[in-house]
């Protein structure tokens, strides 16, 4: 039987290696460690420290102070309230997340489930950045492909 260690990972890797997983916001310290201008109190139910266990990580604004998003499925909400459960509304808006599947904080996770999700953010930021790459490069060479076509008829 495993037993839950991702804070023994986390405490193992260097700083260097750490610091890709708080690009992809995988450590849930990390993604405390987001939120810049939350508009509630850490004795709210969407507090800080709730909103990251259950998979958020703060992408707003000074005007749009209360959007978050999620780590694994990428779901952004706004519009948050103070009683708000990050974890109820997560599953309400995004039943298909494999985080919110695991209904269970980041220092419950088994090494297997740990990297589970992580092959899941992995694979997802792969796919966002190679969609990127593909959009930039069709915008990139359109003109070029336009002037070959042209010249090819």
């Amino acid at each position: 039987m495993e037993t839950p260690a991702v804070n023994d990972i986390a405490a193992s890797l260097s700083g260097e290696k750490l610091e890709v997983f708080r690009k992809l916001n995988l450590l849930e310290q990390h993604r405390v460690e987001s939120f810049k201008d939350w508009p509630f109190p850490a004795t709210a139910s969407c507090s800080i420290s709730k909103m990251a266990e259950a998979g958020f990580y703060w992408t707003g604004t000074k005007r749009e102070n209360d959007t978050a998003t999620c780590f694994v499925c990428g779901k952004t909400l706004d519009g948050w309230e103070s009683e708000d459960d990050p974890w109820k509304e997560h599953h309400k808006h995004a039943p298909q997340c494999e985080f919110v599947k695991l209904a269970c904080a980041e220092k419950d996770l088994t090494v297997s489930q740990f990297l589970e999700i992580l092959g899941t953010v992995v694979k997802c930021n792969i796919e966002k950045t190679c969609k990127a790459f593909k959009l930039s490069f069709i915008r990139e060479n359109e003109e070029r492909l336009d002037e070959f076509m042209h010249n090819n008829k």
